[in-house]
């Protein structure tokens, strides 16, 4: 990975202002993007990569010529940790068609969910989860297009706390953690990230279990969560003044630790101008220690 020196900032997906702005179609992301001062953007097919050949390779066009980083959300339906071993295995053509996608649009990254934990122990879900992952590392070799990212989940029964995904990655060397801030807030039903050095753990927990590079470019997801006893219930605006976590004490962090996270915003239709405000908030808080 080219080093960069910079936190970047973008939406899951297209949101409210996008379509406010008179655009039709993902296309015009990258675009857009630039025009409003963000520079990262996540491709969402959480229900399947259904893009052409011909339309994803134009958007991954798009992105290099307006500067913009690109990674692909895998479809939800991938099954890691599945007790049906014919679905748990069929996750594997799944991820291959992602790596594929993922090619034509320049993205580096692919955000994969950890698994379920609902029917069977956490043992054996973990246990399941990482023979999956070590057929996958099988079939795509050792320099796949793009790392394979496992994400931290927002509810109780599913896999994907911080210890769980670093196991999981710890599969293979294509793989990476993906942290969803607003999941682990969530799934800890809230309060999990009071200030700065909660954020900062995170980073240095990464670092030392699966190295450095893993933590300064780490791949991220934010947004205000509700939460329940059973985690993660659904995804807010950065308007929320009671479920967060807030991203004020995240951006500290980050300046403080010197890393260069992409952080993808996932609220619910205010993706980009949340975005934004991170953008602008981790700059301020830059400008306070020069």
């Amino acid at each position: 990975m080219a080093e960069i020196k910079q936190a970047t900032f973008g939406p899951g997906g297209n949101g409210d202002w996008f379509y406010r702005d008179g655009n039709k179609t993902t296309v015009q992301a990258p675009g857009w993007l630039k025009t409003v001062g963000l520079d990262a953007y996540e491709y969402e097919a959480g229900n399947g990569v259904a893009g052409s050949e011909e339309t994803l390779r134009t958007i991954g066009e798009k992105a290099r010529e307006h500067g913009i980083l690109m990674s692909l959300h895998a479809p939800y339906f991938i099954s890691l940790s599945g007790v049906e071993t014919d679905k748990r295995l069929k996750s594997i053509e799944y991820i291959e068609k992602s790596l594929w996608a993922a090619g034509l649009l320049g993205a580096n990254t692919i955000v994969i969910h950890s698994g379920s934990a609902a029917k069977i122990t956490r043992e054996e879900a973990m246990r399941l989860s990482c023979d999956t992952l070590e057929k996958v590392a099988e079939a795509v070799g050792d320099h796949p297009c793009a790392r394979l990212g496992i994400e931290t989940m927002g509810k109780v029964n599913q896999l994907g706390t911080l210890e769980e995904v670093i196991e999981q990655c710890k599969v293979s060397p294509i793989y990476a953690p993906v942290v969803d801030f607003g999941h682990l807030n969530a799934r800890g039903v809230g309060g999990v990230f009071p200030d700065a050095d909660a954020y900062r753990r995170v980073f240095d927990t990464i670092a030392t279990r699966l190295g450095d590079d893993y933590a300064r470019y780490l791949h991220c997801h934010f947004s205000k969560i509700e939460y329940t006893g059973a985690g993660e219930k659904k995804h807010l605006t950065f308007a929320d003044t009671v479920f967060g976590p807030d991203f004020e004490p995240l951006a500290e962090a980050i300046v403080r630790e010197n890393v260069y996270p992409r952080i993808i915003c996932e609220s619910a239709g205010t993706q980009a101008e949340d975005a934004l405000f991170m953008k602008q908030t981790y700059i301020q808080e830059q400008s306070k220690r020069k």
